[in-house]
């Protein structure tokens, strides 16, 4: 009988619930259609690129800014790609969901793994928050309402957000963040280091454990909202549940939508559409 080395998995279970790729079809055509989509965006919507944040060369996001009078609330959007792939060009298209209903959106980028460690780069989101909070009203930003949003691994980097000591990492608000949403997100990076995702990411055990908001818990009281395709694994789904039971044990507000018809790749597509019953719930979070 195989070992068991993550719950009731196996190495080789471990592996199929988080091998996305996979377990879905045509993968590769949500891909393109990120890209397509996003170049569309760029190219139709009012838009500043580039905009610098850090000092690394991937530390970098766009701005859209909202379709209203400033000073308006900001989304900060964290993509995905499990900490290894993907970039912010590949999702600017979440900017339609959002800038027409009035909040600025800013797409950020960070450095990839192997080329930066785990811990630094939820550093470089923490400068992107940091800058945001600093530069808000030279793009119309009200810097007392942002908010983040990030699909998998940027679910994960949203939920470090949370979990973040701002007093203690530049001296900012404890309460800088107003509102979240993590989509399919990973909040526990433990299994992540023992399946197969590790081969890249190379986490010990120490560097897993400080890096899993789960485990730290909420540092600010931020509604939380977290949503996850009833398409996705059993790994997936619990990720979520236990991060909202974690938040709600500690007092937080935090919302959990499992999303029907929905898988891992095509969660986040669904912001492109401002009507949108999940895209509308985060412009509730944002409004409330």
């Amino acid at each position: 009988m195989s070992e068991k080395i993550f719950l009731h998995y196996t190495r080789d279970e471990l592996d199929a619930e988080y091998d996305n790729e996979a377990k879905t079809e045509n993968c590769e055509d949500f891909f393109d259609q990120y890209r397509k989509e996003s170049r569309a965006a760029r190219s139709e919507m009012n838009c500043r690129l580039d905009a610098p944040y850090g000092s690394h060369l991937r530390e970098k996001l766009d701005i859209f800014p909202a379709f209203s009078s400033s000073p308006s609330p900001v989304l900060i959007f964290i993509h995905g790609g499990y900490w290894k792939s993907f970039a912010k060009d590949d999702f600017s298209f979440v900017a339609r969901g959002f800038a027409p209903a009035g909040a600025a959106v800013l797409v950020v980028d960070y450095a990839l793994i192997p080329y930066v460690r785990m811990d630094e780069l939820v550093d470089q989101c923490r400068r992107a928050v940091s800058w945001t909070w600093q530069n808000a009203d030279k793009f119309g930003g009200d810097r007392n309402r942002i908010f983040v949003a990030g699909h998998s691994a940027g679910g994960h980097l949203t939920g470090m957000l949370l979990a973040t000591d701002w007093r203690k990492f530049d001296n900012l608000p404890a309460d800088i963040i107003k509102g979240a949403c993590g989509l399919s997100g990973i909040y526990d990076l433990e299994p992540i280091r023992l399946c197969f995702l590790n081969g890249d990411l190379h986490l010990d055990r120490e560097e897993a454990a400080r890096n899993s908001p789960i485990r730290i818990g909420p540092k600010c009281n931020a509604a939380l909202l977290l949503a996850v395709g009833d398409q996705e694994g059993p790994e997936f789904i619990r990720q979520s549940t236990e991060m909202a039971a974690v938040w709600r044990g500690r007092g937080v507000e935090a919302a959990l939508r499992i999303l029907p018809r929905t898988h891992h790749f095509s969660i986040v597509t669904r912001l492109r559409n401002p009507q949108d019953d999940l895209t509308r719930a985060i412009q509730g979070l944002i409004r409330s």
